[in-house]
C-alpha cells in the first residue's frame, strides 16, 4: 500500500478524521463542511455578515508567494499525483490553507513557524531554502519529521508542523470534487424499495392503492422530488 492509499485509509476509518478535527474543523465556527476552494457563489446556509467575510478572507492572502511556495510543495509530497487522481496543488489545497489560517488566526503562528523551520533546517543542511532543495534532500528532512514515532527529540517543531500540515492537507483534499471522487464517494442516495411486502399486507388485512403505488414505488420516479396541493394530495 502506498503512502496515499494509506492516507486514504485513515481518513476513511476516522483516525485522521479525528486529527483533523481536533485541530481544524473543532476551530471552525459554521456547520457547513469546510471545502478546499471556496468561492463568493457557495452562499447555501450563509448569512450575509459570513458571506461578506469569507468575500473578504477570499480577497486577502496571508502568506507570502514564497511561503505559498513551501507550504504547495510540501502538499504535494504529502498527497502527489497518481494515475487516477491529482495532486493537492491540482486540487488548490494550498490555498485552502492560506483561506483557512486566515479564517482560524491561532494557526497562523504555528504554520507561519513551520515554513521557517523547514527552511532553517533546509539552509543548515544543505546551504538552501526548502523549496530549492533537491527533491532526495526534501525528502531527507520530511522523513525525519513525518514519523513521529520515530523522530528525534530535536525534531519536534518540525514534528508538529508537518502534522499540522498533514491535517490541513487531507482536510483540504478530500473535502473537493477531486478528493471525494479519489474517495469514490457519492453520497446519500435512496435504496430502492418495493413497497411494504405482499405477505404483510395481507396480514394486517391492507393493500395498495392502484394510483398510490405507481406514485410512490415507481423505481424509474425513486430520484423525483413528490409534489402536494394545499389541501395535502400528492399531485406527482
Amino acid at each position: 500500500m502506498d503512502r496515499r492509499d494509506t492516507l486514504k485509509t485513515l481518513l476513511i476509518t476516522g483516525v485522521a478524521g479525528g486529527a483533523v478535527a481536533s485541530t481544524v474543523l473543532s476551530s471552525c465556527k459554521t456547520d457547513e463542511p469546510m471545502i478546499a476552494i471556496p468561492e463568493s457563489k457557495l452562499t447555501i446556509g450563509r448569512t450575509p455578515s459570513e458571506r461578506e467575510r469569507d468575500q473578504a478572507l477570499l480577497d486577502n492572502d496571508f502568506l507570502t508567494a514564497e511561503e505559498l511556495t513551501v507550504v504547495a510543495t510540501l502538499c504535494d509530497i504529502i498527497l502527489p499525483a497518481t494515475s487516477s487522481a491529482g495532486s493537492a496543488t491540482e486540487a488548490d489545497v494550498h490555498n485552502f490553507i492560506d483561506f483557512i489560517i486566515q479564517d482560524i488566526p491561532n494557526l497562523q503562528t504555528p504554520v507561519r513557524g513551520g515554513i521557517a523551520w523547514i527552511n532553517n533546517e533546509a539552509s543548515t543542511r544543505f546551504n538552501s531554502s526548502f523549496v530549492d532543495a533537491t527533491e532526495e534532500q526534501k525528502m531527507e528532512i520530511i522523513d525525519d519529521i513525518a514519523y513521529p514515532d520515530k523522530a528525534a527529540p530535536e525534531m519536534s517543531s518540525g514534528v508538529s508542523f508537518f502534522n499540522r500540515m498533514r491535517d490541513l492537507t487531507m482536510t483540504g483534499y478530500y473535502t473537493t470534487r477531486m478528493g471525494l471522487d479519489d474517495l469514490g464517494y457519492v453520497g446519500n442516495r435512496a435504496n430502492i424499495w418495493d413497497g411494504v411486502p405482499e405477505d404483510v399486507l395481507k396480514k394486517h388485512n391492507m393493500s395498495y392503492d392502484p394510483e398510490w403505488l405507481a406514485k410512490c414505488v415507481d423505481q424509474e420516479k425513486r430520484e423525483d422530488l413528490a409534489s402536494w396541493d394545499e389541501e395535502g394530495n400528492l399531485l406527482s
